[in-house]
């Protein structure tokens, strides 16, 4: 088995990890209960180490599958501890995504972990590889979106509610941009194995500049448009309204001022 080179120690959970864990766990509480003094900065810290979880998960998600698709270098790299610092672009992974969730209100993709492909064989485990990353983000965005798509919101506070929808909306673009067919995203290495070898040769110079090219699309107003309404449509299908979102936004950016209206429980 593969998995017999990787030492139990490259697979132990890392305490940074466990440390954001246990952030989210105390700020979620004091969301859901109304203990913090701002109920706004209990929402940007449980949103923010909310986002950073799903982000580990996202790159453990990509080491996980090519361990068991080959390449067995990935546990001495430190992927499989869920160390967010232990990724070849912490950089891009962690400090960008977080940046453009404080500023913006955006899923931003991360980088990746450097996966050996000459170790892999198969296109489909190539494929699967790379979907593995977003795939975490849609069953993120499941579990935070449930409350609503099963009618279960009684007895949820409102602030927390508001929570989950922004979380619901970071998961679901990060989701969707990660799985557009752009070279350097993860949606291009999932169609890049069934490509022929002229057509990756002339791609792989813009790999560098996929995501800058994708964000340079959304600075267009009419994209933009088509984009977020169809992060709204996503959204809604799944029952979670406009006003949850854009409350829950609004807590989030606490500093610019949260309306009343948002800070009030049902």
């Amino acid at each position: 088995m593969t998995t017999a080179t990787t030492r139990h120690g490259d697979r132990r959970v890392s305490p940074v990890f466990v440390g954001i864990l246990a952030v989210t766990a105390v700020t979620g509480w004091a969301t859901w209960t109304g203990f913090a003094a701002q109920p706004g900065l209990a929402v940007f810290l449980f949103v923010t180490a909310a986002w950073l979880v799903s982000l580990c998960l996202h790159e453990y998600a990509h080491a996980r599958t090519a361990l068991h698709s080959g390449d067995i270098t990935v546990g001495a790299k430190g992927y499989l501890t869920l160390n967010p610092l232990k990724y070849t672009h912490a950089l891009l992974s962690i400090v960008l995504p977080v940046l453009f969730l404080i500023m913006g209100g955006i899923g931003l993709p991360g980088g990746a972990v450097f996966i050996e492909r000459n170790r892999i064989r198969g296109r489909w485990r190539h494929s699967l590889i790379s979907a593995a990353g977003p795939l975490t983000n849609v069953l993120f965005a499941a579990v935070c979106t449930a409350p609503f798509w099963l009618h279960a919101l009684d007895g949820v506070p409102g602030g927390f509610r508001n929570a989950l929808a922004f979380l619901a909306l970071l998961q679901v673009t990060a989701a969707i941009l990660n799985f557009l067919p752009v070279p350097g995203l993860d949606g291009y290495g999932v169609i890049e194995p069934w490509l022929s070898y002229g057509v990756k040769r002339q791609v792989e110079p813009f790999a560098p500049f996929g995501l800058l090219f994708v964000f340079a699309l959304l600075w267009l107003p009419s994209v933009n448009v088509v984009f977020f309404d169809g992060i709204d449509a996503i959204l809604r299908a799944l029952g979670v309204d406009d006003f949850s979102q854009a409350c829950g936004h609004a807590l989030y950016q606490f500093w610019k001022g949260t309306p009343e209206i948002c800070t009030i429980s049902p």
